[in-house]
């Protein structure tokens, strides 16, 4: 596996993922279905997430951590691991992914370290979330109504001198070469091109400067990192799950913007019983980036 490779160039963040995780972390339709992505992302990318917390500049160990749009907790469990004297707050809209999360935290032996909450990020409102040291929030804050809302409850929320690390994705990982497949070369590039635009109507927060909305927040940014994941061919179960599911979920995007042709292509690689499955693919990699914001309340 390629190790990821840090960048600290000021930059345009890349949107994801529901995993994109259109994590619909923030969207109650479709959770269940997005739970399998979440988890399989967090099996496949758990080195490069693992990465990112060892990056983040914390002064302290923090011991109290708020995970906003947590998911089946990907984020929730790297953070418990890197920081043992830690308990974290995840708050998600989906109590299917709080439920996950509570079973993945309880196998870990870390069930007394994790308290979830169900809320809306979009609510004037919060609940009660304490005063964390540490705030993560990964491929969430381009789902909200009002970003710069949660920004500022953000900044109101952290102790003095607390870190608020910002994640955003590429969008849904590739998978393919891009000779595949062979009855259609390319066509995961038109799919992602035609998910582009049907996110650019429906979340325009995709793509934001998160680094200049921070500073704006009241925030002193610190850092910002670029990680690239470029994973394969593997032979990896999990990569050909994680990319069924992926594909799955973009064809619900984009099947109406596709050629005949490609969407049989398409249909050809998610048809599990097929000679074109994409499980029976001996190809298959993984290959996105992430970027994550480190952000200081002063």
């Amino acid at each position: 596996m390629n190790q990821p490779s840090p960048h600290t160039t000021q930059h345009t963040a890349h949107r994801l993922h529901e995993q994109e995780h259109e994590h619909e972390h923030t969207h109650e339709h479709g959770h269940d279905d997005l739970s399998e992505i979440l988890d399989l992302d967090a099996e496949v990318l758990a080195e490069h997430i693992a990465s990112i917390t060892a990056w983040l500049p914390v002064r302290t160990g923090p011991t109290r951590i708020v995970d906003l749009g947590c998911g089946t907790g990907a984020g929730t469990l790297a953070l418990l691991a890197r920081f043992p004297e830690a308990e974290v707050t995840a708050v998600d809209v989906s109590e299917t992914h709080l439920h996950r999360l509570r079973e993945k935290a309880a196998a870990a032996g870390a069930a007394d370290r994790v308290r979830t909450v169900r809320a809306d990020l979009d609510a004037t409102a919060w609940p009660g979330l304490g005063t964390p040291e540490l705030v993560w929030a990964s491929a969430s804050l381009h789902h909200m109504a009002d970003p710069d809302h949660a920004l500022r409850q953000v900044h109101d929320l952290l102790a003095p001198g607390g870190l608020f690390a910002v994640v955003e994705l590429a969008g849904f990982p590739r998978f393919l070469p891009g000779s595949a497949p062979q009855d259609a070369p390319g066509l995961e590039d038109r799919c992602h091109a035609a998910l582009d635009h049907h996110h650019a109507e429906r979340l325009p927060h995709r793509g934001a400067d998160w680094g200049t909305e921070l500073t704006k927040a009241g925030f002193r940014v610190e850092g910002e990192r670029t990680v690239t994941v470029d994973i394969g061919p593997s032979p990896s179960d999990a990569v050909g799950r994680y990319a069924l599911s992926s594909l799955r979920r973009i064809r619900g995007g984009v099947a109406s913007a596709l050629t005949a042709e490609d969407l049989t292509a398409l249909d050809r690689l998610l048809d599990t019983d097929g000679p074109h499955s994409v499980l029976r693919r001996t190809d298959l990699g993984v290959r996105t980036e992430r970027t994550v914001w480190a952000a200081r309340r002063d």
